[in-house]
């Protein structure tokens, strides 16, 4: 099988490509025919070395995919050959084949193509957990998303709205707002123009009930101070680069809660509660409470080009390879 390969650390333009034996299913395992790869900030990481977890070159990145079933070992009994399915396996994802534990392996929600399946677990379950679990969120209040165009951005805004809260959005450019306004959001705000605090407040009407952010760096504590007393700050990222330090006086004076967001851990661990979130989101797919945007698409071949426009922020939503 082909896969992209990892053989230094380094920018995307270093990846390449290799030839490995197919993997072969045994015990509780599944193998699956990937038909598209979600493609994430935290893959751009891996490559160079920054993310927490560092696996040594040579390695084969990709965390996310969508496929087909194509064999199954002598114990599962979740999946047939012929299922439509979808993982996150962390890594070895950006791969004709993968071999995934049947824990780890969800039937792909009706509605939805590969492509779309391919980019849906993790900012989806990411956003209904953080919302839900974590922020609380409840009918009518305020939530200001930052980096409201991305994968993660989006599928908050989709997940707010749906849960009966109001959105404002901030993002980099006034083309990225204008896909956050079609998705539903009401305020917007380009915070590379706009002061965020200031501009949060006003559309808020004083301040807003909580933050989703998975961008950090210079945003944080300006969106912090956007918060209403008795507030909540989603901690789900880093995208801009540096983890924020912020001044802690900032949370006592709003007596409010900094809330760290960290789905896949929880989801390891409570694997039975994780079932019914994604049941959840499964429902609201149904239902048409969320609708995941179309991703923009690219070949397997052009891995290194996808990689290089999400470190630049070029992608609007999800970005996925279709083999």
């Amino acid at each position: 099988m082909r896969v992209v390969i990892c053989s230094e650390l380094g920018p995307p333009e270093k990846l390449g490509f290799g030839e490995r034996e197919n993997p072969v299913p045994t015990g509780a395992d599944v193998s699956i025919r990937v038909r598209a790869c979600g493609v994430n900030f935290v893959d751009t990481l891996f490559i160079q070395g920054l993310y927490q977890i560092k696996p040594q070159p040579p390695f084969v990145p990709g965390g996310e995919v969508a496929g087909v079933v194509d064999a199954v070992g002598s114990e599962v009994t979740r999946f047939a050959v012929g299922d439509s399915v979808m993982a996150m396996p962390g890594l070895n994802g950006f791969a004709e084949q993968i071999v995934q534990s049947e824990k780890r392996v969800f039937p792909i929600p009706k509605g939805l193509d590969f492509a779309r399946a391919a980019g849906f677990l993790q900012s989806y379950c990411t956003a209904l957990f953080a919302l839900e679990n974590r922020g609380q969120l409840q009918s009518g209040e305020t939530v200001l998303v930052l980096g409201a165009a991305g994968g993660v951005g989006s599928a908050a805004i989709d997940v707010t709205l749906a849960l009966g809260g109001r959105v404002i959005a901030a993002a980099s450019s006034r083309e990225k707002l204008e896909a956050c306004a079609a998705r539903g959001a009401e305020g917007l705000i380009q915070y590379t123009e706009e002061d965020l605090k200031v501009r949060a407040k006003e559309l808020s009407g004083g301040g807003v009930d909580l933050v989703y952010d998975p961008v950090g760096d210079a945003y944080a504590e300006p969106a912090l101070r956007a918060i209403v007393p008795g507030g909540r700050y989603l901690v789900v990222g880093f995208a801009a680069g540096e983890i924020p330090r912020v001044p802690w006086n900032l949370i006592l004076l709003k007596s409010c809660q900094v809330v760290g967001v960290d789905w896949g851990g929880w989801a390891s661990r409570e694997r039975d509660t994780n079932e019914k979130l994604l049941a959840r989101l499964g429902e609201m797919l149904d239902s048409g409470a969320i609708s995941p945007p179309e991703p923009q698409r690219y070949a397997f071949d052009d891995c290194s080009r996808a990689l290089r426009d999400l470190m630049e922020r070029r992608v609007i939503g999800k970005a996925v390879l279709e083999l």
